[in-house]
């Protein structure tokens, strides 16, 4: 069923069915965040943030607002399914689409890699003699067997474990107020306000809870199937966010809470492990151990599948190299890029939980500096939307949006632009062999996206 508003307009491509509402859109936001994903972060940011984690958090949910808003507004306008690279292509055209999409790619590779070292950690706090890379070569084993097999039954149980994670989450919090040893005005302040660092602790830590964010923009691939997507999308991504983020706060203030010294924390990377013991006992860190595991085993499971069927994609489309697609045209299946996947996961035995981190925001973040500068190329630019709000939603916005993403991103590890300049040059290089041998734009199709199509849709205000 296609939209009436639209019908009208040949070049359009086909649409789904239109059948989402509001609710929908954001409760498809905070599970594509997810719920634990604000404990995976705590201890380093904890330490990053020197015990100002909360107000880390607000700096973060200001900068994610204002990059959701972008995402809204070019979900309103460019209403097809497609995440940032659609919408650079939209913008700058099919090169800075592609590089923008394979920059992205390192949110596919690595988050896999986040799920299995969260697996060793939670592992290793329950069996203490068992050391915790062993874990993540026990998830590794388990994912890699799962993805090749396919399971269908995923979708279902990750409904089950984001209900129990909501119900975990909210129990700890109301422990942590009832056991907190100081609940004053001040205690819940302190952490909220500025540390003897100033602002960089605060940006350093916003740039690695950026990791809590990731996957709001999953919103706006859902336009094809909203019900008026002009309006509904852009509040959904915005609204989703907007809850996620409080969640996030309140949670960081409630650990704060329940444990004012963070240093006092054993172990910085399984730091939710202490924090349900010190609110709730042996009992709620032991229930939250094993939600969390399953969660991560799903999660991890969920992540593994999306980036084998890219590459296996990638591989179709003659992206990867000749003897990857090779192989992908033979086996015509996505178990060779599982496989691949799952051999490129053992690196995971040799970084740590925030390297992965903040490997995943440096393409997280070049997205989303992207997706601001799309909206005011697109629509200030291009369709000169300026009256009335137009000049403050489709430029001052949107650069604020963009100049702040730049300032977190500055504040990643050195390692991360080393590794992440790398990966460009390799995509680079990709897109200039590989248009050579096609002879026209080359697209970089995530999601389903028919990316190319982008730079030719128009659409009014």
């Amino acid at each position: 069923m296609t939209d009436p508003t639209l019908a009208s307009e040949p070049s359009r491509p086909r649409t789904m069915k239109r059948s989402l509402g509001l609710p929908a859109l954001i409760a498809y936001g905070l599970t594509s965040m997810g719920v634990l994903s604000v404990v995976s972060v705590y201890g380093p940011a904890t330490a990053l943030s020197d015990g100002h984690l909360p107000a880390a958090y607000v700096a973060a949910i200001i900068i994610m607002l204002l990059t959701a808003h972008s995402y809204g507004r070019m979900a309103a306008h460019v209403p097809i399914t497609g995440g940032a690279y659609a919408y650079a292509t939209r913008a700058f055209g099919p090169a800075t689409g592609f590089l923008t999409g394979w920059v992205m790619m390192l949110d596919y590779l690595f988050l896999p890699m986040v799920n299995f070292l969260l697996f060793g950690l939670y592992f290793n706090s329950l069996f203490t003699m068992i050391p915790s890379w062993v874990g993540t070569l026990i998830c590794i084993a388990i994912v890699a067997f799962l993805s090749i097999i396919g399971v269908s039954w995923i979708k279902r149980m990750n409904s089950v474990v984001i209900v129990a994670s909501v119900l975990v989450i909210i129990v700890f919090l109301t422990l942590a107020i009832l056991n907190a040893p100081d609940l004053s005005f001040e205690a819940v302040m302190t952490p909220l306000s500025l540390g003897e660092g100033g602002i960089g602790p605060i940006f350093a830590a916003a740039a690695i809870v950026a990791f809590a964010f990731l996957g709001f923009d999953g919103v706006s691939t859902l336009a094809e199937e909203t019900k008026d997507p002009r309006r509904k999308v852009p509040k959904g991504i915005v609204l989703s966010t907007l809850f996620a983020g409080l969640g996030y706060l309140a949670f960081s203030v409630a650990g704060s809470l329940i444990v004012p010294d963070w240093t006092q924390l054993d172990n910085l990377d399984a730091a939710g492990t202490e924090l349900m013991q010190q609110a709730g006992g042996d009992v709620l860190m032991v229930v939250f151990v094993i939600v969390n595991v399953v969660g991560i085993v799903l999660c991890g499971t969920a992540a593994q599948m999306s980036v084998s069927r890219v590459l296996f994609a990638m591989g179709r489309d003659r992206i990867l190299p000749p003897v990857l697609a090779r192989l992908h045209r033979r086996f015509r299946t996505p178990y060779v890029a599982a496989i691949l996947v799952s051999v490129i996961a053992l690196v995971a035995l040799f970084i740590t939980l925030d390297q992965a981190v903040y490997m995943i925001n440096f393409g997280a973040l070049v997205a989303f500096a992207v997706v601001n500068l799309a909206t005011i190329k697109v629509l200030f630019f291009d369709m000169r939307l300026r009256s009335g709000w137009g000049l403050v939603r489709h430029l001052i916005m949107p650069t604020i949006g963009f100049v702040s993403i730049a300032w977190l991103w500055t504040s990643l590890a050195p390692f991360t632009y080393a590794l992440g300049g790398v990966w460009l040059a390799i995509g680079i290089a990709i897109y200039v062999v590989r248009r050579k041998q096609s002879g026209g734009p080359l697209a970089l199709q995530i999601d389903g996206a028919a990316t190319e199509t982008m730079p030719t849709l128009q659409y009014q205000d």
